[in-house]
This record gives C-alpha cells, sequence and structure tokens, in this order.
C-alpha cells in the first residue's frame, strides 16, 4: 500500500480547494483518484462544508422534472455508446464513451448527463482514445430501461410510450445524439467533365453505423418522421450503415446536427 505524506495531502488540498478536479489533482499528484476524493470528502466535513445532502431523486420515481430535450440527446448517446454496468448493491453506472478527437462532443455528454441528473456527481475517466463519461446512479435503469444482459444488438431494443413522447417532441435531439455516438458527417468528392475539363465536385454526407437492427429502425423511423432522405448501404456486414446524401436532407441535418467538434 503506498503512503502519501502530509505535504503531498496538503499540496491537493490546496489545489482542489482553488476548484481543479479531483482526476486532475490525482494525475499530477500520482495518487489514486478515490484517496484524493476522500481527502476531499474529510476536508469539506472538517470545514462544515459536508452537512449531508438528499437523496437524489428519479423522473420516473419521484415525479421530479425531467430536462427532456437533454434527456433525448442522452438516450442517443446510450444507445450509440453507452451502457450501465453494476457498480454494487442497487447501484449502477452510466458511461458513454466520447473520442479524444472530439472535446466538444465530450462536454455536451457531461452538460447533458447533469442536466437529467443534477443531484450526482459526474466524472471523464481517460482511456487509450477516449474520455468514458461516468456517473453512478440508483436509477439509471428507470430512465434506460433498454438496460439488460449482453450486447445491445444481442437483444431487443425499443423505446417505451413516455420514451417516445420524448423523442416525438425532441427529434433533433435524438438524432444528434445518435450521430455524436456512432455517425459523422463526411466530404464526399468526385470529377466530372465540364467543356473539355474535369473538374472535382465536393459534397458533405451523413453516415450512421450500428450492429442493432432495432437501433437502425430507430434512427431511420425518426429521419423519416423528419422528412429526411435516406438509404441504406447493405454492406456485407454485420453492421448496417445508413446514409444521408440529398442535398436538401444534407441542409436539414447540418442545421440541425452538424459535424462532431
Amino acid at each position: 500500500m503506498s503512503f502519501h505524506g502530509t505535504e503531498v495531502r496538503q499540496k491537493a488540498l490546496t489545489l482542489l480547494r482553488g476548484g481543479a478536479r479531483n482526476a486532475d489533482v490525482a494525475r499530477l499528484l500520482s495518487v489514486p483518484p478515490g484517496t484524493i476524493g476522500k481527502w476531499l470528502h474529510v476536508d469539506r466535513s472538517k470545514r462544515g462544508e459536508c452537512p449531508g445532502r438528499p437523496n437524489p431523486q428519479c423522473p420516473r420515481c419521484d415525479g421530479r422534472r425531467l430536462d427532456q430535450a437533454a434527456y433525448s440527446y442522452l438516450l442517443g448517446l446510450y444507445l450509440g455508446d453507452g451502457c450501465l454496468s453494476i457498480m454494487r448493491k442497487g447501484v449502477y453506472a452510466l458511461r458513454i464513451a466520447c473520442a479524444d478527437a472530439w472535446p466538444g462532443l465530450i462536454d455536451a455528454c457531461e452538460h447533458a448527463i447533469r442536466s437529467v441528473q443534477p443531484d450526482n456527481a459526474v466524472c471523464r475517466v481517460q482511456r487509450e482514445g477516449y474520455v468514458s463519461v461516468v456517473v453512478t446512479s440508483k436509477h439509471w435503469p428507470c430512465l434506460f430501461p433498454q438496460h439488460g444482459p449482453g450486447k445491445k444488438h444481442n437483444r431487443a431494443i425499443a423505446l417505451e410510450s413516455w420514451q417516445q413522447e420524448i423523442v416525438d417532441a425532441h427529434h433533433w435531439e435524438f438524432i444528434r445524439g445518435l450521430i455524436h455516438s456512432d455517425g459523422c458527417r463526411v466530404t464526399n468528392w468526385t470529377t466530372r467533365l465540364v467543356g473539355g475539363e474535369r473538374k472535382r465536385y465536393e459534397y458533405p454526407r451523413y453516415f450512421f453505423t450500428n450492429t442493432s437492427t432495432d437501433i437502425i429502425r430507430l434512427y431511420t423511423d425518426t429521419l423519416d418522421r423528419l422528412g429526411v432522405e435516406w438509404k441504406s448501404l447493405r454492406q456485407s456486414r454485420a453492421a448496417d450503415t445508413i446514409s444521408v446524401a440529398r442535398k436538401a436532407s444534407v441542409a436539414l441535418m447540418d442545421t440541425h446536427v452538424g459535424p462532431k467538434y
């Protein structure tokens, strides 16, 4: 077991009191994040800043107001790159994997989680090539009843009526969440012979790829409601890719979704 002296602990508390994040302090001082969290909790308790907080409420169980727009976006992220895992009895961790290449996406994911569950602490766990945005709660299965054993594409995925009502009211947030997780905006190009001269033309497209036929259907059904034209590329692999390439449909997607950032 590593022992961290008083000097290291005091330096950590100074940084934390100044607003530094637990994870950043842990990396800087080579101290486990759990130890940093414990030091911070004890320090706040001694200073009377930690009188205890009420149990986080659940929009489904307790009727607390739910930020539906943020939830619709988060639902899209969850269906694409999210999962629930049991941490201890009755407590689940929601993990959303966000690529390092898109720091704006990481911020948007954290903001959505905080809007949906404002009483729960959010942390970022750095992995190779991506950040896992993590928050624990007893109520994640209430908010994401699609949770179940195994991978999503190996089980049925269907929205409950209350979820569908939210998606119907916030279509574009749902589409944005799906694109930000398992989709992308790319620029294709081609050449044409014009007046004897070959010219290059560029045009944007949106792609969404997933191995779950149910999640693909949720995506395309929502596109249909929005009047976005799409087609399946029907690739010879397990995953299906949906392409949006028509000029008017791409313009709609650009207005409401846009590229990752």
